[in-house]
């Protein structure tokens, strides 16, 4: 009678054993598999999609950042843009991936680099002495 109350015992912990990792692998299964998105060449659309607690006015305003500023260099200057703040891009961290960013940025933002004086096209090269 012991040894099947034992049996009976030990299936009953391998059973609920196995429904706990089961479990923990469908929750850890999701979590790992979170969609992600190059800010910096996501259209406002992709953005209000993929990432949590950013609507359609929010996403356009990354967007609109992005094309005054330039490409983002970091998940924490997401915070720069209007409405958006650390705690948002925190949440979204694991979905933000940084890549090359199109265009340079365009507007008041962007600071033009002078041209060279006329006739001087090496002006940047050391002159060679022979």
């Amino acid at each position: 009678m012991k040894s099947f109350q034992t049996k009976a015992l030990a299936v009953r912990s391998f059973a609920m054993f196995a429904r706990t990792l089961l479990l923990s692998l469908a929750l850890t299964g999701t979590a790992m598999a979170a969609e992600t998105v190059n800010v910096n060449t996501a259209d406002a659309a992709t953005l209000d999609r993929v990432l949590v607690n950013i609507g359609p006015s929010k996403a356009e305003a990354i967007v609109a950042y992005r094309k005054t500023n330039g490409p983002f260099r970091s998940t924490d200057q997401l915070a720069q843009v209007p409405g958006i703040g650390l705690k948002t891009v925190e949440k979204n961290k694991d979905r933000i991936v940084l890549g090359g960013g199109g265009a340079p940025p365009v507007g008041p933002a962007a600071a033009a680099k002078p041209a060279p004086p006329a006739g001087t096209a090496n002006a940047t090269k050391p002159a060679v002495k022979r």
